[in-house]
């Protein structure tokens, strides 16, 4: 995520073929909820610090497999606004939609990704979801086998930043639906 939306919306129903294009062109969408705040706007030092933080911790990353981290991640942290953002920019950037549909059972669709993708999607898991209170040793080694230590380093560092992202997402319900890919590059 690179930034909250700016407008606040007011709750509306929404038809297939509008605002989200759904198999069904009769169906009546639930309705769309306004955020609960704009963070961002409140908060706006903090939010110019994690732009800043997010772009020093891409420097380096190949864009197609940090697309796919952030994504991974935002699936764990049900952040549906970054859910939203990094599948467009995924996709702009030349991703299948096959390869990221397969992100939610990537242990059981392994044959989609390449073993650094793999290492990585594992790794994202690990830092995201710290149930053991701590990222397992194999994990680490798996990681550090395929990324050099500093790029290793920006891995790590892009794995955390989308996990703030995601938290400032989940907690203020930032809206999804209305990134447009690249907006916020």
């Amino acid at each position: 995520m690179t930034t909250p939306q700016t407008t606040t919306q007011t709750t509306t129903q929404t038809t297939a073929g509008t605002a989200h294009d759904g198999p069904r062109k009769d169906a009546l969408y639930a309705s769309e909820e306004a955020p609960r705040l704009e963070w961002a706007k409140f908060a706006p030092e903090v939010y110019k610090a994690m732009v800043r933080l997010d772009a020093a911790a891409r420097a380096g990353l190949d864009p197609v497999l940090l697309e796919l981290v952030k994504i991974r991640a935002s699936q764990l942290n049900h952040c549906a606004f970054c859910l939203d953002m990094h599948t467009k920019d995924a996709l702009a950037a030349g991703e299948s939609v096959e390869r990221i549909v397969q992100l939610g059972a990537w242990e059981e669709s392994r044959h989609f990704y390449t073993e650094k993708e793999l290492a990585a999607l594992a790794l994202t898991e690990a830092v995201t979801v710290l149930t053991d209170g701590f990222v397992p040793d194999g994990v680490f080694e798996t990681a550090a086998r395929h990324f050099d230590e500093a790029e290793l380093s920006q891995l790590i560092a892009a794995i955390t930043v989308i996990n703030a992202w995601n938290r400032f997402g989940v907690t203020c319900r930032l809206t999804p639906g209305h990134y447009t890919a690249g907006q916020y590059k």
